[in-house]
């Protein structure tokens, strides 16, 4: 299912189908640098993740981690979307870019958008977004989104510091009265 679009990106649900991607993109050693390793690693694995993952969470919440993919050839690039985490308070921003599109502004691109359909559609109140503090792309990203750093906790029992941003959304401006 098709969630959002933007001139250059197509943010849609993932499947099974998407289990071969999802299986390259978690072991990249970026993404295990920076998000963790999810210990994935067949296409069994791969697909039990997507279900359990973001399917569930999609059937549940009504939003999830969306494959990213570029507009008019549906090559996959990576993914971003909302998350529901159960150690933070509130929904956060999550993306990964497979390590070929990098410094396109692919991750810009679909950031923004999924910002605004967390503000707009989905109604929100806040927006939090998780990076390890030495990611400096992703903490740069995240400040041009409009999120501020907050400060620099540790989640579930982590052992490792992971820097917090949050983006408060301001309330919808009621109509004057005429």
């Amino acid at each position: 299912m098709i969630i959002l679009t933007t001139e250059r990106i197509v943010l849609r649900t993932l499947h099974a189908g998407d289990a071969a991607f999802y299986l390259e993109l978690v072991n990249e050693p970026a993404f295990v640098r920076n998000i963790g390793d999810k210990g994935v690693r067949t296409l069994e694995q791969a697909r039990a993740a997507i279900l359990d993952g973001p399917v569930e969470m999609q059937m549940r919440l009504g939003h999830s981690l969306y494959l990213m993919e570029r507009r008019g050839d549906g090559v996959p690039l990576g993914f971003c979307g909302l998350i529901k985490r159960d150690a933070l308070p509130d929904v956060d921003i999550g993306y990964a870019l497979a390590p070929a599109h990098w410094g396109r502004g692919y991750a810009y691109e679909a950031g923004a958008a999924v910002v605004e359909y967390a503000r707009g559609h989905l109604k929100l109140p806040r927006l939090l977004a998780i990076t390890s503090p030495h990611n400096t792309a992703s903490n740069q990203l995240l400040e041009k989104l409009g999120l501020r750093f907050v400060q620099l906790t540790r989640l579930g029992g982590g052992d490792e510091d992971v820097r917090l941003y949050r983006l408060e959304f301001a309330p919808p401006v009621a109509p004057a009265d005429s």
